[in-house]
């Protein structure tokens, strides 16, 4: 199951608060009228939004499977779209079996900003170099420990990741950070970015990463930026 997020509500189930997962549970119940547990390939916070979350559940329905995408969406907000629905083997768990995630933070590289693209960007009005950006992105490849790009509510035991790319994309006024990697820790991506936007800005150099990647510190590296601009753009199951 493929889904998009709303903007101002994360992912995993919470009591009395308005999630991603209880909402398409909800609506599965409503067309089958069997209840689920929804299994997502990882979860994303509020104000974080997904191109392709990958979810999984268990049911027994004679339902019809290619009827079920639309059916479920008819019971969804219009910020919550199903995009396919398939039939997997039944050990297959989309959050276990994940081999790759790519993960993309947008920063609206304009003088002035945008107002209709505001809660899907991070306006940087100062011009960004790129190029050291990106120098100090090739950094970031290969195996690593990312203790410096972890917030403290950080519950993995291990802070160790690979990353197998590391991009940065300048499109027209946009600057995209463009990051794949076995998995990430909380709030790595958005502080990976903020490191590099402060690189861009000249406030560090690109040099400066490798000594902030070994430092496994969270205090070297930079700020930690808005949810707004981030996406997840990939889940991966080749290997």
């Amino acid at each position: 199951m493929n889904t998009t997020e709303k903007i101002s509500i994360g992912w995993q189930k919470q009591p009395n608060k308005l999630n991603i997962q209880g909402e398409i549970e909800q609506a599965i119940k409503s067309v089958t009228g069997k209840e689920v547990e929804l299994i997502g390939s990882g979860r994303t916070d509020s104000g974080v939004h997904a191109f392709a979350q990958i979810a999984n559940f268990k049911i027994d329905t004679d339902f019809p499977l290619e009827k079920m995408a639309i059916a479920i969406n008819s019971k969804l907000k219009k910020s919550i779209r199903i995009k396919k629905v398939e039939e997997v083997d039944e050990e297959f768990h989309s959050r276990y079996h994940c081999h790759k995630k790519t993960y993309m933070y947008i920063i609206d590289n304009s003088e002035q900003g945008t107002a209709i693209y505001r809660n899907l960007t991070y306006h940087v009005p100062q011009k960004l170099d790129v190029e050291a950006m990106q120098k100090a992105a090739n950094y970031l490849l290969g195996e690593h420990d990312f203790s410096s790009f972890k917030s403290s509510g950080t519950s993995s035991k291990s802070s160790v990741r690979t990353i197998y790319e590391a991009k940065v994309i300048k499109e027209q006024d946009r600057v995209i950070i463009e990051l794949t990697g076995n998995g990430f820790l909380y709030n790595m991506v958005r502080i990976i970015s903020g490191t590099l936007v402060e690189i861009g800005k000249g406030e560090k150099t690109p040099d400066d990463m490798k000594e902030i990647l070994n430092a496994k510190d969270r205090k070297k590296a930079g700020k930690t930026l808005p949810p707004s601009g981030l996406f997840l753009a990939n889940v991966s199951y080749d290997d």
